[in-house]
């Protein structure tokens, strides 16, 4: 069964192309489009699925949108009505677009596709409406080795939900045991701090994640800050459910999280906004909004245990992207192993509303993947399309007829502290770069960090960068863990490449802490010697494992920086003239796109 999976219209947009369970391709329509987390229809995003698998539209046999637009709808009208008449402001500007566009998603899928595909016939084609947690179970679940396990999903809200578990069957299906329903949402909780530290909703919350090592646990601030938020804002329950406390949030029906008079007179803190400076008092917070998280979803992990009693767990939704709280997890050894589909978010969405799709049209039996799933879902480019951008901006370069001379150059080059854009392959699907459309760097030295984050990136200085290290020598540099192939979870840098912090390292600034070297490897150690590391497997990613093996031959070390390849507020690059654009505009070195290398 051939049935494309469609997301699209809160964050993160994407499309997918299945056929009898396996994914063939899948993209966010934020690469084509190049507008940052872009919740547009993805019309690019199809029709690259579609000419990239040689299927004509009519071909399709199914269509699967990510949620059920009118269970959402509902809930939207619910909710302004039990808070009438606050948010009539947000009424006023939500429903225009409901009415024109969101609420009849049906007729605007076959009219769109339509209109693409120059009026085909698509009148056969089946539109089906998973619901949003059903998705992201299914996007878990059906790219897991597992052909049974429990899941559990946890995000803002889809429809109702805003967190689901039970077990998912390769013979029997999916089985929903419980939920929670908004406006109880782990994920709008985390967001709501997200939001009154001065980042972006839905986009900077991996900021706040990265924010919270410049505190520790043993601060009384921050054990003062968990005490309010529990007292205050959330009731955790025995079983991780929660309720929170609606006097304190705006996010029901406003056009923001919170009212940041009543946090601030809480919290005795002025909310930060975007660009004030960041002060230890607002890591303090991010580490006790972290801790409370990584708190009930301790709690709902032993409650799904024992509800199941399952040997395996899998994750899925925006907060399974939370790679600190997703290794708090995997250490209480509750489960025997953990998968985490690496677009867990929204986007992931429209695999998951595909795979759902198709099990339960067909009733086919899923058994577990064999191998690890395949995230490198996107576009690739010819050496005719890469020579065609090369004249058109006149560009000097050097074509290796061997990739083992590119490995030894280019390691040359990192080893000799110059950064390289590396782009190779095909595009990863999902938030983190894997090693095709990636910035490198060496992780040894100390000023490497500051350098990429303000002469790269243009991001944040305290923002700390991952390492990638070759499945083979994991051991030799971090404690055990879980190994990630996606960067999802945290592991811990080994005793003996640490250096002795010093007695006050916990009264020094945030940017004195950064700059304080802290291990051999100090462009990869964060305040807490934790790192989200990128465990690279030869047969997943083969030129990215040589790249880091010819760099250990040339230094002896086999740890490389592997950060997105884009600046900031820019989605990952996509094509040879995005990486080339990027790379201009930027304190790029080196860009390497396939077998060709270009210096400045």
């Amino acid at each position: 069964m051939k049935v494309l999976g469609i997301s699209a219209y809160y964050h993160d947009s994407a499309a997918a192309v299945i056929m009898d369970g396996k994914v063939l391709y899948a993209a966010q329509e934020e690469r084509f489009t190049r507008i940052k987390n872009d919740a547009s229809f993805p019309e690019q995003a199809i029709k690259f699925c579609l000419l990239e698998s040689g299927f004509d539209i009519a071909e399709i046999e199914v269509i699967a949108f990510y949620d059920k637009p009118f269970l959402k709808f509902e809930r939207l009208l619910e909710t302004y009505y039990a808070f009438a008449p606050k948010g009539f402001k947000s009424f006023v500007k939500a429903m225009p677009v409901w009415l024109k566009e969101k609420l009849f998603i049906k007729q605007f899928i076959r009219k769109r596709l339509k209109q693409l595909y120059d009026n085909s016939d698509i009148s056969k084609i089946e539109i089906v409406f998973p619901e949003h947690h059903l998705s992201h179970i299914a996007s878990a679940f059906y790219t897991s080795a597992f052909s049974k396990s429990a899941f559990l999903t946890v995000d803002g809200v889809g429809e109702w939900t805003t967190t689901s578990y039970g077990m998912a069957c390769g013979e029997k299906g999916i089985e929903i045991m419980g939920e929670l329903q908004f406006p109880d949402s782990i994920g709008l909780l985390y967001s709501s701090f997200t939001y009154f530290l001065g980042f972006e909703v839905n986009k900077g919350e991996y900021k706040m994640m990265g924010l919270a090592p410049y505190s520790h646990i043993g601060s009384s601030r921050v054990q003062q800050f968990i005490d309010l938020i529990k007292e205050k804002l959330v009731d955790i329950r025995e079983d991780g459910s929660i309720k929170l406390n609606s006097a304190f949030f705006e996010f029901p029906v406003g056009l923001r999280m919170v009212d940041p008079k009543k946090w601030e007179s809480l919290f005795e803190i002025k909310k930060r906004e975007n660009d004030d400076s960041l002060e230890q008092v607002h890591a303090d917070l991010a580490l006790a909004a972290q801790k409370v998280l990584e708190e009930i979803l301790i709690r709902m992990i032993k409650h799904v245990k024992h509800q199941t009693n399952a040997e395996f767990l899998c994750l899925a939704g925006g907060v399974a992207l939370n790679c600190v709280a997703n290794s708090a997890i995997f250490d209480q050894n509750i489960f025997r192993d953990i998968h985490i589909q690496p677009a867990a978010g929204d986007a992931g969405g429209a695999i998951g509303s595909a795979l759902i799709a198709n099990y339960l049209k067909t009733g086919q039996r899923f058994k577990g993947l064999e191998q690890p799933f395949d995230n490198y879902l996107g576009p690739e480019y010819s050496n005719q399309e890469i020579e065609r951008m090369l004249r058109k901006h006149q560009c000097e370069y050097e074509y290796f007829e061997s990739s083992e001379d590119l490995y030894q150059t280019t390691a040359r080059y990192i080893s000799n502290k110059k950064v390289v854009g590396w782009f190779s392959g095909r595009t990863e699907f999902g938030p983190r770069a894997l090693g095709n459309r990636s910035i490198l760097a060496d992780a040894g030295d100390p000023e490497m960090q500051s350098k990429l984050n303000l002469k790269i990136k243009f991001r944040e200085s305290f923002r700390p960068f991952a390492p990638a290290v070759c499945e083979e020598d994991y051991s030799s540099y971090f404690e055990p863990g879980k190994q990630s192939y996606y960067m999802l979870f945290t592991n811990q840098l080994k005793q003996s490449l640490r250096n002795e912090l010093p007695d006050d390292f916990e009264t020094l600034s945030i940017e004195e802490k950064r700059n304080f070297v802290k291990s051999s490897l100090p462009a990869v150690t964060h305040t807490d010697f934790s790192a989200r590391v990128q465990v690279v497997k030869k047969t997943i990613n083969p030129r990215f494992w040589n790249l880091i093996q010819a760099y250990k031959k040339l230094t002896g070390r086999a740890v490389i920086i592997n950060t997105s390849f884009n600046v900031k507020d820019e989605p990952i690059v996509n094509t040879p003239e995005n990486a080339y654009l990027c790379f201009m505009n930027s304190g790029m070195d080196i860009l390497v796109i396939e077998n060709y290398l270009i210096k400045k």
